[in-house]
């Protein structure tokens, strides 16, 4: 502004320019409200969706879905508006209901295509008519066999972190909120459900219609459909799974109004009405899935005894973090994660005791530590603010966004006080509801309104751009851990193990006994454990998971803990245990053994585990 203020003192001529230019200026201030997206083709400031209705048809014999996607649109007097796609046929393409010119660019491996539509300044509605293909990464179509009941085929959908594109043509990225309807055609003897208001029962012709009032993130759109049935825990809260495992869920999660009340009394009102689960067949990728009103969730933390639930905690909390306050870009996605675990660990104190919520952030601490060392090359993947140019988001889904972004938040809380942090956090949810932030804007805000005002000082910028966990950290122990410790110690200098030591153990201290055997642990060892608590053949899953580890690590085979691995790996495809076990493998130079199971199981896996696994051994199975 001051150099043409300069210039146009010499000419009227220049002058006009300068005028121009501050036109310019001005209304490219006035239109930028979207931040540089690394992972979308999308340029929402001058065009982006607003909201979307979709109708389409699930078709089990072809595994296709198709139909139509149809758009309203802010449009910024542009001449075109471009979608996210990959993997997906487009048929036709319309602008307020004439067809019009599209262009498809060119293909790239992780962003797919942009699908340019040719519009008017005047243009309000867009309509893309499209179908899946036997690519489409979001989508798993799994046969009878490989659900609970074995009688009917299954479909679930995993958007995150920019599958979406690969089922929808959209603008795929978390900072372009939308609502949407929708008209999904199913087999009749199938129900579907969404991120949306959902049926409690099935329809009589298959056909089913869903609303979505809250603006939401493109990855948040979600689809499962199966032979389920719902159960409800309270008038706001239930369980959707197949017929044998409707009433196990149920159990498990019969804590989940209890849950509701405890984070709105930390952080406010829950704005999304309902807040239901549906248990999927073990193929998910995830634990869970946060979609607003209907969290997707893994049946391996169905373990008959609440002791899994803490994830449904985690994944309820996204209902402030994550879903009510979204992350901008990927680059942000600690805002998200880190925000999450916070909170997962104060429903988990509020509703079991400080014990628990240690026990819970203590093994994510440990999550962590081994993250770091998994870094050891590349320091720069442990700063909690990203640099994802050239890479897949999906990079950013580990450790370091929960477990120091969890850290980060706890050693604040402890530095300015809980009562203090707690009012912090409410306001920030509600000033920032139905929105995305960046992880300046957070800091700004951080600053103005919990820092500044108690006049304290804090190396925020050590913990957001710093690799490694500054010296400041909060320091969490767990008298239960320390016991499970000296368990270890006194069951390797004993002939015989009392096994009534261990009676009233949680998973929590299960795992981190297993997980804590010294490096002298021999697999005789290993064998005397065995015997004293047959953990090769322990039916919750987090125990199984560590405990395989270690016979890996170990080198033990006895109680047919081999088979028993691959039975696992075989039968679970959550990327965590899939990818923690398969690197136990090929850290102890055992990568044959490790890929006569992977040639067995891959099929069983979402693209999202069987992906990571492709990488980790260096195949090529696209």
């Amino acid at each position: 502004m001051n150099i043409s203020k300069k210039i146009a003192l010499f000419t009227p001529l220049l002058l006009l320019l300068a005028f121009s230019c501050k036109t310019e200026t001005k209304e490219e201030k006035q239109t930028m409200d979207y931040a540089k997206e690394l992972h979308s083709y999308a340029r929402p400031n001058t065009s982006a969706i607003k909201h979307l209705s979709l109708d389409i048809d699930v078709d089990f014999n072809t595994e296709v879905i198709s139909g139509k996607a149809t758009y309203t649109i802010e449009n910024n007097n542009a001449s075109n508006i471009i979608l996210d796609i990959k993997f997906l046929e487009i048929d036709k393409v319309e602008a307020d209901g004439k067809e019009t010119i599209f262009k498809l660019g060119e293909f790239k491996e992780q962003l797919g295509q942009s699908l340019t539509i040719d519009i008017t300044n005047t243009t309000k509605t867009i309509t893309v008519t499209y179908k899946t293909t036997d690519k489409t990464e979001a989508l798993q179509w799994l046969s009878p066999q490989q659900t609970a009941d074995k009688k009917h085929p299954f479909l679930f959908t995993q958007g995150q972190a920019i599958l979406t594109r690969t089922w929808i043509p959209i603008q795929d990225s978390p900072q372009i909120r939308i609502t949407y309807d929708a008209t999904v055609r199913v087999p009749k003897e199938l129900m579907a459900v969404m991120s949306a208001e959902n049926p409690k029962t099935k329809t009589a012709d298959g056909v089913y219609s869903f609303k979505m009032k809250q603006p939401i993130s493109p990855y948040l759109m979600a689809l499962a459909v199966g032979d389920i049935e719902y159960k409800a825990v309270s008038n706001r809260t239930g369980v959707y799974a197949e017929k044998s495992m409707v009433d196990k869920a149920h159990f498990e999660f019969s804590d989940m109004e209890k849950m509701v009340v405890a984070a709105e009394n930390l952080y406010g009102d829950y704005d999304w009405e309902q807040f239901d689960v549906i248990v999927l067949p073990p193929s998910f990728p995830f634990g869970g899935m946060e979609n607003p009103r209907l969290t997707f969730a893994t049946p391996t933390v169905i373990a008959g005894d609440k002791s899994l639930t803490s994830l449904i905690a985690h994944e309820l909390a996204h209902s402030w973090s994550g879903n009510l306050v979204t992350n901008a870009t990927w680059d942000d996605f600690w805002l998200n994660e880190g925000f999450t675990v916070y909170f997962e660990i104060r429903i988990m104190e509020a509703l079991y005791g400080k014990d628990r919520a240690n026990m819970i952030a203590l093994i994510g601490r440990q999550d962590l530590d081994d993250e770091i060392k998994n870094f050891k090359e590349e320091p720069n993947r442990t700063k909690l603010k990203l640099d994802l140019i050239g890479k897949s988001p999906d990079d950013a889904m580990n450790s370091i966004a929960y477990d120091k972004g969890y850290l980060f938040l706890r050693t604040l809380e402890e530095t300015v006080g809980r009562e203090k942090f707690d009012v912090f956090l409410k306001d920030y949810f509600k000033t920032h509801a139905f929105s995305t932030i960046t992880t300046e804007k957070f800091l700004n805000y951080l600053n103005a309104n919990l820092l500044e005002p108690n006049n304290l000082t804090f190396n925020t910028e050590e913990w957001i751009y710093q690799p490694g966990i500054p010296s400041n950290q909060a320091i969490i122990s767990s008298d239960k851990f320390a016991n499970a410790e000296k368990a270890i110690q006194q069951f390797l200098k004993s002939d015989s193990i009392d096994a009534s030591i261990t009676k009233n153990w949680t998973t929590l201290e299960w795992v981190h006994f297993i997980r804590n055997f010294p490096k002298t642990m021999t697999a005789e060892d290993m064998s005397r454990f065995d015997k004293a608590f047959d953990l090769s053949n322990v039916t919750n899953s987090h125990i199984a998971m560590v405990w395989f580890e270690q016979a890996i690590n170990l080198d033990y085979h006895g109680n047919q803990v081999d088979q028993n691995i691959e039975n696992f790996l075989t039968r679970v495809g959550r990327r965590w245990y899939v990818d923690t076990l398969f690197r136990a493998f090929k850290r102890n130079d055992k990568v044959d053994e490790a890929l006569a199971i992977y040639e067995k199981s891959r099929a069983n896996y979402h693209s999202v585990t069987a992906n990571t696994i492709d990488e980790l051994f260096g195949l090529n199975k696209q």
